[in-house]
């Protein structure tokens, strides 16, 4: 059991998943669309989530730098790694901010 589970682990490894990654991009779209209909939800949630694709775009850009001007993976040059990043975390703070907000707006209408 436990070589087959290996095994498993090891074709999943082996699989090229840059397709599915560019795929995704499509219900996260569609996402962002519903989101954006929906009244109730605010903005900075809005935007939170919107950063995130921005996020995305970041990431690739910085992957191409490091591989053209460095030959080496984006993992493997930190401070690219870590400017990349920094656009998820500015992300998931407006979307926290965004539901604190939320949060403190129910609390202020129901009291």
């Amino acid at each position: 059991m436990n070589d087959l589970f290996l095994k498993f682990i090891e074709k999943l490894g082996s699989i090229d998943n840059t397709s599915l990654f560019a795929v995704s991009i499509i219900p996260y779209a569609i996402f962002l669309f519903y989101l954006y209909k929906i009244k109730s939800v605010n903005n900075f949630v809005k935007i939170g989530f919107s950063l995130t694709v921005l996020f995305v775009f970041i990431t690739i850009l910085m992957s191409i730098f490091a591989l053209n001007f460095y030959d080496k993976t984006l993992v493997e040059v930190d401070f690219l790694h870590g400017s990349a990043e920094f656009f998820l975390t500015l992300s998931d703070f407006v979307i926290l901010f965004g539901f604190m907000q939320m949060l403190n707006n129910l609390e202020v209408n129901n009291s």
